[in-house]
């Protein structure tokens, strides 16, 4: 017998609603999925903001350039290297501890202003955003490196073996850290804007008077030697010059010292350590 289309109908609603099979939840992204992206996407925030590509990586390439590659005395013998690759370390130097200064600087006016509780919305954590922006300042601090040292090799800056290279560049990349400290000192201070752009400025002074920019001599040469960039400077130099000083005035100042070097660079993380702390216990009671 072939049931009717009302009795189908009938048993249907007697039957009750057909159940549908539950929509599987996504799986939820781990910390470590939600850091690197954070990470990555202000990785691509600052290199696609003009004053950051300028300032860290086209000015730093643009001044070895003309001190250094252009220079009728570029190809000059200096330890083992040349008169171009001492400029080139200078200028990779500079980028990168600009690089850390101003990432650790804007982190910390982000944190202030209340951007860290917003992206803790997204599953961020308070820690994963400290290792966020500690990833984004070594991989901008790196971009430098890398373009002033391939501009570097491929207008003549050499060295007599090979692994000056790469022990060069990692010296300059870990001699930038402690210029976060600095960054994030100076915003903590003084909590505005403002603070990063003078920090910068200050450190194109202490990259003057910690023999970067140019060989020093005399009673300058003996200031710089407590500078807080000298012993970075020294360190990074010491694959091509292990410790002597080029001097333009045709003398010879006594050798830094290895330890000397490592002293200034020791002693100036623990100043920007210090200041970092006062100014956040300052912050606080403020809030």
């Amino acid at each position: 017998m072939i049931n009717s289309p009302a009795t189908l109908t009938a048993d249907s609603a007697t039957a009750g609603p057909v159940p549908v099979a539950p929509r599987p939840r996504p799986r939820p992204r781990s910390r470590a999925r939600i850091v690197l992206a954070f990470a990555g996407h202000e990785f691509a925030r600052n290199v696609r903001m003009f004053e950051s590509t300028f300032f860290l990586i086209v000015l730093p390439t643009v001044l070895y350039l003309m001190f250094g590659a252009l220079a009728a005395f570029g190809s000059a013998a200096v330890g083992h290297g040349n008169v171009a690759t001492y400029n080139m370390i200078a200028m990779t130097i500079y980028g990168a501890t600009m690089a850390t200064s101003s990432i650790a600087g804007s982190a910390a006016l982000e944190r202030q202003q209340g951007w860290g509780r917003q992206l803790g919305l997204t599953g961020l954590t308070r820690s994963g955003y400290v290792l966020g922006k500690v990833v984004v300042a070594l991989a901008m601090a790196t971009l430098p490196i890398l373009v002033v040292f391939v501009v570097g090799a491929a207008t003549g800056a050499t060295f007599d073996a090979w692994w000056r290279w790469p022990l060069t560049a990692l010296l300059a990349l870990a001699g930038a850290i402690p210029f976060a400290l600095y960054g994030l000192g100076a915003a903590l201070l003084f909590r505005s804007e403002a603070a990063v752009s003078a920090s910068s400025g200050l450190l194109v002074v202490l990259a003057f008077f910690g023999n970067l920019f140019m060989p020093l001599s005399g009673t300058l040469l003996e200031i710089a030697r407590f500078t807080p960039l000298y012993g970075v400077a020294g360190l990074t130099r010491w694959p091509l010059l292990e410790g002597t000083i080029v001097s333009m005035d045709g003398s010879t100042p006594p050798s830094d010292q290895l330890w000397a070097l490592v002293l200034n660079v020791v002693s100036w993380t623990a100043v920007f350590a210090v200041i970092c702390l006062v100014a956040a216990r300052r912050s606080t009671r403020r809030g």
